[in-house]
């Protein structure tokens, strides 16, 4: 393979997991090959390696010789992901105490200067994608495969469901963006002193955070009476 070729897909690949965390490309929403093979520069072939490398870790679903396209979100979906994130997340905040290195703590660090720069500008694509980077270096920090793949999964749909639900009206109620900044400090300063009941502390009040922001989205003001009768 060409070194032309292999940029391309480096590339291809990094554009598409952005495109579906930041919800550019819709949950469920077809993946055309012959548009994206031109628009890349790739043939079919190494288009597919792309495709099967995000379908393994969860980004889209291919369906035998009917294409690809970007995995769903229904109810079930949702349900599994609320059932489960808190579990997970705390695990990997507690092992990512432990197994940590420098050269992580400080890509954690350097992610955060990010997400605050995004939070304060309410860029809300932004702010999205770099939350996703934070939580999954605190991922590789845990070093367990099994709760590394769980996540990685968990990670799609949190950045996926955020994404529908923290827009610029709705991160400013309650200083909810700003508290999300400083419980990400928190969550580094607990890495870096070895701290791992005060990790998984500050990880369950994140996660209540997003949690109750997204009842927020789902909670809408009913349509008044008047207009319904119109």
């Amino acid at each position: 393979m060409s070194a032309v070729s292999a940029t391309s897909k480096q590339t291809l690949y990094l554009d598409l997991k952005r495109r579906i965390l930041t919800l550019d490309l819709a949950p469920g929403i077809d993946l055309d090959e012959v548009s994206i093979s031109q628009a890349y520069g790739l043939s079919r072939t190494p288009l597919r390696d792309v495709f099967r490398q995000l379908a393994g870790e969860g980004y889209i679903t291919i369906v035998g010789n009917r294409g690809a396209y970007v995995s769903p979100m229904d109810h079930k979906t949702i349900k599994e992901f609320f059932q489960t994130a808190p579990m997970v997340y705390s695990a990997i905040s507690r092992l990512a105490v432990s197994n940590t290195t420098h050269v992580q703590l400080r890509k954690l660090k350097q992610v955060q200067v990010k997400f605050r720069q995004a939070a304060s500008e309410l860029a809300v694509s932004e702010l999205v994608f770099y939350n996703d980077q934070f939580h999954s270096i605190i991922g590789d920090m845990a070093d367990n495969r099994y709760l590394k793949s769980s996540l990685d999964r968990l990670l799609i749909d949190h950045a996926r469901i955020a994404q529908t639900f923290y827009d610029r009206k709705h991160a400013k109620e309650g200083d909810r963006l700003k508290k999300a900044v400083q419980q990400h400090d928190e969550l580094i300063d607990a890495i870096d002193s070895g701290d791992a009941d005060a990790a998984v502390t500050v990880t369950l009040e994140h996660w209540e955070l997003s949690r109750s922001q997204a009842e927020l989205f789902v909670s809408a003001d009913p349509i008044p009476v008047d207009l319904v009768a119109v």
